[in-house]
């Protein structure tokens, strides 16, 4: 009798460690789905932290100096000598956009150049910190940490640490939400957009912005809760080049990484 009973209480507790697995591992199958269809990816990308998609993206561990060396098979050339940016403000900085005129930004990456418009008219407080960011050279010697090419197709950077967790000490307003550009919640190809840690119910995660931006270089399925403020107007085959070299995944968080060694050497904004 005492052995069946020890018996009952094993399998008791075998069956409770089985359901004790099987909900940690959706747990974590939830965490990874948030993310990379959160795209957050990009998307939460942006102040990085710890809300919806917002997770600790890839860490820096590649330098980003110029005796960085390639991987194996990496399309793109060896960093320029110099070190990300460290800076960071207290608020965002003062309004000094030209919400009539039109902007430029060119990015020198490792990659290739990819430039993009700006729209200063529907979202100028990003447009603005954006250039002000720039002016600043807190792009410059940048790693673009994350990119995406499952279900959601995007390059996402402005983050100086190379973790997703950067932010430059302030945050944004969500902006220009309602561009009709963005039907049937799809982000076009072409679409230049903010990060940010808005986890998809608590307004208090709104208008969390901050640098990261991610470029969508296929049409992406996602909610309108991400800031667009530019259309990519040259470089389309440099995304192409770096999405074909792949990603790879950090197995503590489900982000994942570009294969390629995708620096921002130089982020200039040009008023036109």
């Amino acid at each position: 009798m005492a052995s069946k009973d020890r018996r009952r209480r094993e399998l008791a507790r075998q069956k409770y460690a089985r359901q004790h697995e099987r909900r940690v591992e959706s747990v974590r199958r939830t965490k990874r789905r948030n993310v990379i269809i959160a795209g957050v990816v990009a998307v939460a990308l942006a102040a990085g932290a710890t809300a919806y998609a917002s997770v600790t993206l890839i860490g820096g561990d590649r330098k980003t100096t110029d005796d960085a060396a390639a991987p194996t098979g990496d399309p793109c050339a060896r960093p320029v000598k110099g070190t990300p940016s460290k800076k960071t403000w207290p608020k965002e900085p003062a309004m000094t956009v030209d919400t009539s005129a039109s902007y430029t930004s060119e990015l020198a990456t490792t990659c290739g150049r990819i430039t993009f418009t700006m729209d200063a008219a529907k979202a100028p407080h990003t447009v603005n910190s954006f250039a002000f960011l720039a002016g600043q050279g807190y792009f410059d010697h940048s790693r673009c940490h994350r990119l995406v090419d499952q279900r959601i197709y995007v390059l996402q950077c402005g983050d100086p640490k190379g973790t997703g967790e950067g932010t430059p000490g302030y945050t944004l307003p969500d902006e220009n939400l309602k561009d009709p550009h963005l039907k049937g919640d799809v982000y076009p190809a072409g679409t230049v957009a903010m990060a940010n840690r808005y986890d998809g119910s608590n307004p208090k995660t709104r208008n969390s912005g901050g640098s990261q931006f991610f470029l969508v270089y296929q049409d992406s399925q996602l909610p309108a809760n991400y800031t667009p403020f530019g259309r990519i107007t040259g470089g389309m085959d440099v995304l192409k080049k770096i999405a074909d070299a792949g990603s790879h995944p950090d197995p503590a968080t489900g982000s994942t990484a570009p294969n390629a060694t995708v620096v921002i050497n130089e982020a200039v904004v040009k008023k036109s």
